[in-house]
């Protein structure tokens, strides 16, 4: 697969506790990166000649962390994100590669568009960057694109995002033209005439503030599409950002009978609820939308038993300019590179609702899994040298104002968190923070 990351000579992370759910291990070690790829990782390992030593005492060493759907925005709306700042804001965020979805002007539909957007982000040199192709041309839902060309050309996925694909025998199709190029289909579970008009989630809250609804039907019978033709053709499907749990219902009962659907779930589904929109503030305006108390303790749950199987941001940024027009007017979406570690850790791993182990696995296993990224998501020879080192007890309270993203659109502006990503290593090069600087 085409790289995009200039790898370093040599680099010993020393005394850290490697936690890597692929291995099994959890306990002090040392991590050596020779020429871009672990070498070895073991105790009492010496630095390379002529290479550098990090000093990971009281530190967590993890494989490098997947965000599986990420807009970066660019080409064609630089005014939201570019490659160059989202990779910063996901090198900050601990994320050593980011999934980048396809819906830039022009849409990333054809290997041309694909290359561009890698060859871009080497230019950055931050994260790694895998695009996730359209499904079909434009996102217009019509025309399959070429998925096996797109695939050549370093696509990992394939996606209309926002605009999920309405046609039953359409989606048929791009599931078969998935598996037969080796890939995934990534779907936007949403019956668009169920959710015509809304712009939350359709309950009290709703009600209260007197804004139209979007009910949690329009979720569950486009997962069911999904599921069901998966059984069908035999093939994998993947859901993006599930947010209800008859959502997760449905993933667990196809699971238990062999099908092959994976999901993922986003911390602002995870951690808040439609109860949280106190005033129509548009930084709380996402799609999928916050659902119930009963919503998040369901994809909480489905976290921690594997049915869900990934944490991913839906980082989408937006200029302030655009959610100042009011909830009614504003765009869907909110950031996410930066907060997504620090609440996990702080709402999940340290009250003891999610085991460590199980977290990275959501954020780094899983997605190398799931896109078929073997060299990644794995702390062991042969690896890529991919690394995120967290610390579970640095502060990490949530200021808008110092995000690297050109997006402010967060809800969880001013909350005080606990634990960190505090250095990001891409390829044995320390890329955050960003002077290379010694202990973090």
């Amino acid at each position: 697969m085409p790289e995009n990351i200039e790898e370093a000579t040599s680099l010993l992370v020393r005394g850290g506790r490697v936690v890597d759910p692929a291995t099994g291990t959890d306990g002090p070690m040392d991590v050596l990166i020779v020429a871009g790829a672990i070498a070895a990782v073991g105790r009492g390992l010496s630095p390379a000649p002529g290479g550098r030593t990090v000093d990971a005492s009281g530190l967590v060493v993890v494989p490098g962390l997947i965000d599986l759907h990420v807009h970066l925005r660019e080409p064609g709306f630089e005014d939201k994100e570019t490659i160059a700042t989202g990779l910063r804001a996901a090198v900050r965020g601990g994320f050593t590669a980011v999934c980048a979805m396809p819906n830039t002007a022009p849409v990333n539909d054809s290997p041309a568009t694909t290359a561009w957007i890698m060859a871009r982000a080497k230019r950055a040199g931050l994260a790694r960057v895998f695009p996730i192709a359209a499904v079909t041309k434009g996102s217009r839902g019509e025309e399959l694109v070429d998925m096996a060309a797109c695939a050549a050309a370093g696509a990992v996925a394939f996606s209309d995002d926002g605009r999920p694909v309405a046609s039953d025998d359409i989606m048929r199709r791009a599931l078969l033209a998935a598996a037969a190029a080796g890939s995934l289909v990534i779907d936007h579970c949403e019956d668009r005439a169920l959710a015509a008009g809304g712009v939350m989630h359709a309950g009290a809250a709703a009600a209260r503030l007197g804004l139209p609804g979007i009910p949690s039907s329009s979720e569950e019978v486009a997962v069911a599409r999904d599921i069901a033709l998966a059984e069908e053709l035999g093939v994998r499907v993947h859901i993006a950002h599930l947010s209800t749990a008859g959502g997760v219902a449905a993933v667990r009962e196809a699971r238990r009978r062999g099908i092959r659907v994976s999901a993922e779930a986003t911390p602002h589904h995870l951690f808040l609820t439609d109860e949280d929109i106190r005033t129509p503030d548009p930084n709380f305006k996402m799609n999928p939308p916050l659902r119930t108390a009963a919503d998040a303790a369901a994809l909480r749950e489905g976290l921690r038993a594997g049915v869900v199987d990934a944490v991913a941001t839906d980082h989408a940024p937006h200029t302030e300019a655009e959610k100042a027009r009011g909830f009614r007017e504003a765009p869907f979406g909110v950031v996410g590179l930066e907060t997504a570690v620090p609440l996990v850790l702080d709402r999940l791993v340290r009250p003891g609702l999610l085991p460590l182990g199980r977290a990275v696995a959501a954020l780094s296993t899983a997605p190398a899994r799931l896109l078929g990224l073997r060299a990644k998501g794995r702390v062991a020879a042969g690896a890529d040298g991919d690394l995120t080192l967290l610390d579970l007890e640095r502060d990490a309270a949530v200021d808008k104002t110092r995000f690297e993203s050109k997006g402010r659109n967060t809800p969880f502006d001013g909350w005080a968190l606990k634990g960190a990503p505090v250095m990001t290593i891409v390829g044995g090069r320390v890329v955050f923070p960003f002077d290379g600087g010694g202990r973090p």
